[in-house]
């Protein structure tokens, strides 16, 4: 088969696809992975052949352009009310108000357009060249389902962490047929129909959802959904990495590590801690008799009034090397850190609510007894002294580490990526349609 990933020019997003590039590619297929210019080097450094597309305006730039000031007062007068903008989870029917959900899915067209349409034109023209059999798409990558459909390309969809925006959309529809004929908008099928119709295609629910998804999550935490699935296992990448000389010996202590995502180098909104909360962190666990590993940003570190003596801050330290070391591990909810503890029967706290599952896999992960959450709906939450008594609780509860092994024992019976490959090929031969 020929075979093309499409992602959003993010790194982690790109990083999260890798395993299955390098299987299909590893089982005799071609491999092609399409992304904006911005990231052309992380994609070709992963040993994938890179089809750079659409224009080099970093996506975070095209972003910020979207948070005018009324914008940012809308989304202050959601957050208030729950948020559906940055946590997809809401599924209590009292909270999903049309107005609410409308507004949402404007704001959802907005920046899905401003991530994806400068990629569309040259997307497909390179697939009516190249022909791909299949097409996999990062979640938020509506781009590749587009250039699928205009091609006759199977098309599949990788959710990063659960799927929430599918049980979202589910719900958006519901409510939707609820309401008067004149008022049934619906932005995202306005927006993907109008760029289908353009190539020759036509808009269906399948340019949302995927004709079936790959998903890398562990089972017993995903939402249900209609769409066909293929479960993978998780298998680590975090870019060019080398270990350091400090990570080659067992630590003396037990080890912590504290990182909040590779966004932080970009936006000062993607951070899921303040630095006054960074700094309450760091104070809380001071007296801890801990080694603490924290991952920031040097512009960052700069701006950071004290360094407790147990704490070795560091830019990067490539997860796969060190999470090994650990006993517990603080995260924002990445995937990343999320299944690399899992990986490896590590308790871990997730803080904040930067990834707009979290209000689902949080209280799934406390569930699960395999670690903790602290939202950060109250700013209160994410002090210093919460923070410290959760993370000696991971430390010194057996529970925690109990929990991460049943669920470590689920995600190592997922099909690896190269075992998955042979239902890909089914599918593949079951959706392409030329």
């Amino acid at each position: 088969m020929r075979v093309l990933f499409v992602t959003i020019p993010w790194r982690s997003h790109y990083h999260l696809v890798v395993s299955m590039g390098w299987a299909l590619q590893a089982a005799g297929h071609e491999v092609r992975v399409a992304s904006g210019p911005e990231i052309t080097d992380a994609m070709t450094r992963s040993g994938l052949t890179a089809v750079p597309v659409g224009s080099d305006e970093p996506i975070m730039e095209k972003l910020e352009k979207l948070l005018d000031a009324d914008v940012l007062g809308k989304v202050e007068e959601l957050t208030e009310q729950g948020d559906l903008l940055v946590d997809m989870c809401e599924n209590r029917e009292e909270e999903l108000t049309w107005q609410r959900l409308k507004w949402a899915y404007r704001m959802y067209k907005r920046t899905h357009a401003a991530m994806n349409d400068s990629m569309v034109e040259d997307l497909v023209e390179y697939c009516r060249w190249w022909k791909p059999d299949l097409v996999i798409w990062d979640y938020l990558s509506y781009a590749g389902a587009v250039a699928a459909a205009a091609v006759g390309a199977a098309h599949a969809r990788m959710p990063i962490g659960l799927n929430a925006e599918a049980r979202m959309r589910a719900n958006y529809l519901r409510v939707r047929a609820q309401q008067p004929l004149e008022d049934r908008e619906d932005p995202l099928e306005e927006w993907l129909g109008g760029l289908a119709e353009k190539y020759g295609a036509s808009f269906s629910e399948e340019l949302v959802t995927g004709q079936f998804t790959i998903d890398q999550m562990v089972g017993s935490l995903r939402l249900e959904s209609d769409v066909p699935s293929v479960p993978i296992g998780y298998t680590p990448y975090n870019g060019p990495s080398v270990e350091p000389d400090w990570t080659r010996r067992d630590p003396s202590k037990r080890r912590v590590l504290a990182t909040f995502g590779i966004s932080l180098e970009q936006a000062d909104w993607a951070q899921a801690l303040s630095n006054e909360q960074l700094q309450g962190m760091l104070d809380g666990l001071a007296d801890l008799d801990i080694e603490l590993v924290v991952t920031l940003p040097e512009k960052i570190q700069k701006e950071l009034k004290r360094v407790p003596d147990n704490t070795r801050m560091v830019e990067f330290v490539p997860l796969h090397v060190i999470i090994p070391s650990c006993s517990a591990v603080i995260h924002h909810g990445g995937i990343g850190p999320f299944l690399d503890s899992i990986a490896h029967e590590l308790p871990q706290l997730m803080v904040g609510r930067v990834l707009p599952d979290i209000g689902e896999r949080g209280p799934r992960l406390e569930q699960a007894g395999a670690g903790l959450w602290i939202s950060g709906d109250d700013p209160g939450e994410l002090s210093g002294e919460r923070i410290r008594e959760r993370v000696v609780r991971l430390l010194d509860e057996p529970s925690f580490r109990e929990g991460a092994g049943r669920l470590r024992t689920e995600l190592l019976a997922q099909p690896t990526p190269g075992e998955a490959v042979r239902e890909l090929e089914l599918l593949t031969s079951r959706y392409r349609s030329r």
